[in-house]
């Protein structure tokens, strides 16, 4: 028996699952005493695996394909780690502390894609990693919209202090949970097409279709879409429609032999899972509040009737001076809490941790000397997933790589006004979803 397919594999499979719904719980890592718990718990494991796996070494023929695809990713997300450490080694950061504190999530995050793509190599576990996902998600929705429905407000065993009426599960902000939920709704989804059956389209198979044995994926996916919709988070919503209706879109025209299946498959989740439920739950204030959204000032015969509403623009604009004066260095990862007050014009007076656009703080972190080889490393993993929706010969692969595709893609939109990258939760599923883009094309299947 190979280590892959050991029963200490196994057991090291299962804890790595136990800590990535963990690192949701406690305010979504996002303080540096949960942070640093989530760096040592994977270090550990990573400390575990690389004694098994010299011990008992992984059979070379079963695991050549996923190294092959997953090394020069891996690659690029350590020059990325090694270009901060040299920004911290060198003095070129500006909050040097911060700076440390930021390579010891980077190195976390890439000993978690290591570990992804090495114990999930088969379609059991890819199953069962994909299945975590969802019933973590579930339960961020369940909690999420209970607090807010209840009235009790209870974030992570303390009383809310922000967003009271709003859902945020175990997190903080609620752009930060709707950005877990747009990664585990596109679990969800992946996986019921990952499990769609080729029976002809009749009215029986379409109810089965429709409320059979997958009903529990469903539910779970029903429940996140209610808290989705409960955060009111604007571009959290919009993010998850835009890469649904894209990757679902590429999804139908690639596959033109099950092309009327699929299709139904898609309106179900659109009318009756988004549409007809969240109307229930806060649809209309969701969309009120988009249609009130203002960039700009709203200005009639020379006076200003209506102020802008969004703060975040203004925010991209200041900064952009920080990207010209260090184009190439940045000011060093975690920085921008420091040095971003000497540019922030007088219009913006609250302090700012994070730019509210996760382009944009990369850039003025990392520089492109850090930027590009992360951009490469998200890019080339979204083409992977692409690769696998693709694959028309297996409805499994390519309905795992629609749960990457889409997830890595609402990210992608959403980062444009927020920072769910800089969440050690988000941060932490969206290097999953990343190494799952790889997994979709190469696991083994017993």
């Amino acid at each position: 028996m190979t280590f892959t397919h050991s029963k200490s594999s196994q057991l090291l499979a299962n804890a790595a699952l136990v800590l990535l719904v963990w690192v949701t719980l406690p305010l979504g890592s996002n303080r540096p005493w949960s942070a640093m718990l989530f760096v040592m718990l994977v270090s550990m494991l990573s400390g575990v695996w690389a004694w098994m796996a010299c011990r008992q070494p992984a059979h070379k023929a079963s695991q050549k394909q996923v190294f092959t695809l997953a090394k020069p990713l891996f690659v690029l997300l350590l020059v990325t780690q090694l270009w901060v450490c040299v920004q911290w080694l060198m003095g070129l950061s500006e909050d040097s502390a911060r700076t440390f504190y930021y390579l010891l999530l980077g190195c976390a995050y890439c000993l978690l894609y290591l570990l992804i793509v090495n114990l999930f190599t088969t379609r059991k576990r890819l199953t069962l990693l994909l299945s975590t996902l969802i019933i973590s998600g579930a339960f961020q929705g369940f909690y999420g919209s209970l607090m807010t429905l209840s009235g009790i407000e209870w974030g992570f065993f303390v009383e809310k202090e922000h967003y009271r009426g709003l859902a945020t599960g175990t997190f903080v902000n609620r752009n930060h949970l709707a950005g877990y939920l747009e990664m585990t709704i596109a679990c969800s989804i992946g996986l019921l097409l990952a499990f769609r059956t080729g029976q002809a389209l009749t009215l029986r198979n379409t109810i089965e279709l429709l409320m059979g044995p997958k009903v529990k994926i469903r539910l779970a996916l029903l429940m996140m879409v209610i808290a989705l919709v409960l955060t009111h988070s604007r571009m959290g919503n919009t993010a998850f429609f835009s890469s649904l209706l894209l990757v679902g879109g590429l999804f139908v025209l690639t596959n033109k032999r099950h092309r009327k299946r699929n299709s139904l498959i898609f309106i179900s989740i659109i009318l009756i899972d988004l549409l007809v439920i969240s109307q229930y739950f806060g649809l209309d204030q969701l969309k009120e509040r988009l249609v009130n959204t203002r960039i700009s000032d709203q200005v009639v015969n020379g006076e200003v009737v209506q102020k802008d509403n969004i703060v975040r623009d203004d925010i991209v604009v200041s900064a952009l001076p920080m990207i010209k004066q260090r184009p190439f260095v940045g000011y060093g990862a975690g920085s921008f809490e420091s040095t971003y007050q000497q540019y922030a014009g007088d219009h913006i007076r609250i302090h700012l941790d994070h730019a509210h656009n996760d382009y944009v703080q990369f850039l003025v972190e990392f520089g492109l000397i850090g930027f590009v080889p992360l951009l490469l490393f998200v890019l080339m993993s979204l083409w992977h997933a692409f690769q696998a929706l693709r694959m028309r010969e297996s409805w499994y692969r390519s309905g795992v790589g629609f749960a990457a595709s889409m997830g890595i893609m609402s990210i992608l939109i959403h980062s444009f006004t927020d920072f769910n990258l800089q969440i050690p939760a988000n941060a932490a599923t969206f290097i999953v979803l990343c190494a799952i883009a790889v997994l979709a094309r190469t696991h083994v299947k017993e």
